[in-house]
């Protein structure tokens, strides 16, 4: 493999020879060699014999960083530039039921290659002088990776009990490659589903990242919920699944519809917490839902819930407590605004309030709108598209005039207490949101001269203070 002719491989083999162990290059670097992806940052090394002096040795050799050596596990580990190369003795592994750490003693490569998630994983290279390029692949990974097919080396039932963690790497698999999963595996997935129970909820987050950020998310997320991990990880999602019919009326399948828009979105941005928007933006409605007689199938307040649990959600599965959090929030909190200001009836001061709320998440809350729309009839999506347009074209004329993204009140608090010599308080706070409301409102400009006139009148006109000469 041509692959293989760089100075990393050529330098490890070479010291390997003169260790005399065999030595391999094992998992995803070999995997993607073989699918013509993207060249990997991280390389595996399994050494049949000391691979720590391996390491060692190749690092010192190749002008690498501090080697991080961890005993227990017989493993190594150095940067060689941006690359991340770690190095393994073969070994096989035992595991309890109540954790997914394993108990290590030294193996073949075939154990090695057995301990593995997937056949596509444990393809193994040699870089041994003699056998260069050689590949060992007992578990026919490579038909597999020609088939597209995930699959585990050992029963899969036992592959998923050892490290529940592989169920969602063969989702996250399938999602990025764009595979299928082999129906025993996938069936061995859907027998182990509680185990996930013993895996920490940063490891579960890490994996669900990696599918929303998947070109086409929808793929790994409808295998959750196919698989019975959905309600296990995400039942708020997963509670999104159904129809329901009173007197003829129905509602749309808000599980399928939520996929949609995160396909939707996913093609016009990389945000991952954006796409997390996408995902979330409907779960407040099966608590919400009700039917009205004359009326019809109604959510009212989805929105505003549906934030609240998002909350919930980032808690349990110790996701960004931060201003990432509040992004999502605010675009599930706001996702309805938009469509609300795109008729001919929505006043100028709806149009300000959705550009001052949103401030300068504003493009992100219509990327998401547009992308929510996922009716099949083409005259109704036209129009939906086209209301959008226009809540667009408004939006940037306000903000051209008004400026209210990300909007400060042209006085503030300070400007308050020296030109009516108050303390803060209840007042200035009066004062400055009737100023905020007022711009709002579109009853003064946005400028500091306006602002400044309306506190002295509003000042004397509610008795606050009498106006200074």
């Amino acid at each position: 493999m041509e692959a293989l002719n760089q100075n990393i491989f050529q330098t490890i083999g070479t010291i390997s020879d003169e260790m005399e162990i065999q030595c391999f290059v094992v998992g995803g670097w070999v995997r993607d060699q073989f699918l013509n992806r993207e060249k990997s940052t991280d390389i595996d090394i399994v050494a049949v014999g000391d691979a720590l002096s391996l390491a060692k040795k190749s690092s010192k050799r190749l002008g690498g960083g501090k080697v991080s050596i961890f005993k227990k596990f017989g493993t190594a580990h150095f940067k060689y530039g941006n690359i991340d190369i770690e190095f393994v003795r073969a070994r096989s592994e035992s595991y309890s039921s109540e954790s997914r750490k394993p108990n290590v003693k030294e193996g073949s490569l075939q154990e090695d290659q057995l301990r593995r998630d997937f056949t596509i994983n444990s393809l193994a290279l040699s870089l041994n002088n003699k056998t260069w390029g050689l590949l060992i692949d007992p578990f026919n990974g490579l038909k597999d990776l020609k088939d597209k097919i995930i699959r585990t080396p050992l029963d899969p039932k036992k592959t998923f009990a050892d490290d529940p963690l592989r169920m969602l790497r063969a989702i996250r698999f399938a999602t990025q490659l764009n595979f299928k999963i082999e129906e025993t595996t996938f069936e061995g997935i859907r027998e182990s589903v509680n185990r996930i129970e013993i895996l920490s909820s940063e490891l579960i987050h890490i994996e669900l990242n990696k599918i929303l950020k998947c070109s086409a998310p929808s793929i790994g997320l409808s295998l959750l919920q196919e698989s019975k991990l959905m309600n296990n990880i995400l039942p708020e999602v997963s509670d999104l699944v159904g129809v329901d019919e009173v007197e003829g009326h129905i509602h749309k399948d808000n599980f399928w519809h939520t996929l949609e828009v995160v396909d939707n979105l996913a093609k016009v941005s990389d945000n991952l917490w954006h796409r997390w928007s996408a995902l979330l933006h409907d779960i407040g409605k099966p608590p919400v839902k009700k039917f009205i007689e004359n009326i019809g199938w109604t959510f009212h307040g989805h929105e505003y819930l549906g934030g609240k649990m998002a909350k919930v959600i980032f808690k349990r599965l110790s996701l960004p407590q931060d201003e990432r959090l509040n992004f999502v929030v605010k675009l599930i909190r706001m996702s309805s605004r938009p469509i609300a200001v795109s008729s001919d009836i929505a006043t100028e001061s709806a149009v300000r309030r959705l550009l001052f709320d949103a401030g300068d998440d504003i493009d992100d809350l219509m990327e998401l709108c547009e992308a929510d729309i996922t009716t099949k009839n083409p005259k109704r999506k036209k129009k939906y598209l086209e209301n959008f347009q226009i809540v667009r074209h408004r939006l940037v004329e306000v903000e051209k005039r008004d400026k209210l993204r990300n909007w400060q009140p042209p006085v503030n608090g300070r400007q308050l207490m020296d030109w009516f010599d108050l303390r803060p308080g209840k007042e200035i706070g009066l004062i400055k949101t009737f100023i905020r409301e007022s711009v709002l409102d579109g009853k003064i400009s946005n400028t500091f001269e306006a602002a400044k006139e309306l506190a002295f009148k509003y000042a004397a006109d509610q008795g606050i203070i009498k106006e200074k000469k």
